[in-house]
């Protein structure tokens, strides 16, 4: 029970960071493009993990045909996740954006029954279902704008995207998962990851390097938190998770992130929470804490000794 308890605190602590991005992309935007805001907090994250994955790599001697599968998740992971998902959101409208990732933990729970051979038990479909109805009432302001026109097409098409990349890149994480530690994962996707996006950000934004000093304090806070708590620190709390429980499990904690992006946006973006959104975040909480009291129950039973 206390693994468990701690791979669901673990969930808890990298989907509260998740929901900052939205708040850190806003510190940044004025004076960094979309490529770099990706590119210099995962080239920094990368530096600082480089000593301790060499170190393990002197050790197990690992080859190319073991790391090629972090270049598919890198591009059809993470690329489309980081890079896709932030040029659609320009292409699109917020409520747009919000309303397709609430897409995630469903679209993830379908790739996990798909490579994983995961099952959808009644629980899980009660406790996905409760958070459905909580989520919808978060958003109710966003669904009531949502705009499907055709010029906002491919926008919604490039986040939903991102949604796909995220939900392709943590099903095959758990795949691998018993292959490499957490760091090593996180590590060798971001290598190639930077691979991809070097030759776009010296096209695109060559002039970063002359735009750096005068970044102000705003945007170095933003780049700061993207970097420890988004790239970083969520990121191995994530594996560590992923590590101990079913992905489908995991998919149902991405919920979580509307639970907290309901108190930030009202402390940090000064928003009105209504009565209705905060029900909604009660509703995800209770579906949250509902799915770790079935399964550990069902665990439990499946330990006991048959007499």
């Amino acid at each position: 029970m206390n693994k468990r308890i701690l791979s669901w605190t673990a969930l808890l602590a990298c989907n509260f960071m998740w929901s900052l991005q939205f708040l850190c992309i806003k510190l940044v935007q004025n004076q960094v493009g979309a490529l770099c805001t990706v590119f210099i907090p995962v080239l920094i994250a990368t530096i600082f993990m480089t000593p301790f994955v060499l170190k393990d790599m002197k050790a197990q001697k690992k080859s190319w045909k073991h790391l090629r599968i972090f270049a598919l998740l890198a591009i059809v992971g993470q690329f489309p996740a980081q890079i896709l998902m932030t040029y659609g959101t320009q292409f699109s409208t917020a409520s747009n954006a919000g309303i397709i990732s609430l897409t995630l933990p469903i679209v993830s729970a379908i790739l996990a029954m798909i490579f994983l051979k995961e099952k959808m038990t009644l629980g899980r479909w009660l406790c996905f279902a409760i958070a459905i109805i909580g989520v919808i009432f978060c958003s109710l302001k966003d669904i009531h704008n949502i705009n499907a026109g055709w010029n906002f097409m491919l926008g919604n098409l490039l986040i939903f995207s991102g949604v796909a990349g995220s939900a392709f890149y943590n099903t095959i994480c758990k795949k691998i998962a018993n292959d490499f530690t957490e760091m090593e994962m996180l590590f060798y996707t971001y290598i190639f990851l930077l691979a991809i996006l070097l030759p776009l950000v010296i096209f695109y934004e060559g002039d970063i390097l002359t735009r750096i000093p005068k970044f102000s304090s705003q945007t170095w806070t933003g780049l700061t938190l993207l970097t420890v708590f988004h790239n970083f620190l969520s990121m191995i709390l994530f594996f560590t998770a992923l590590k101990k429980l079913e992905a489908i499990q995991v998919a149902l904690s991405n919920f979580l992130i509307t639970f907290f992006a309901l108190p930030i946006a009202a402390i940090f973006l000064k928003e009105k929470l209504s009565g209705i959104a905060i029900v909604g975040g009660v509703l995800v909480l209770v579906s949250t804490l509902l799915i770790t009291i079935i399964e550990y129950k069902k665990n439990n039973l499946q330990a006991q000794p048959v007499l």
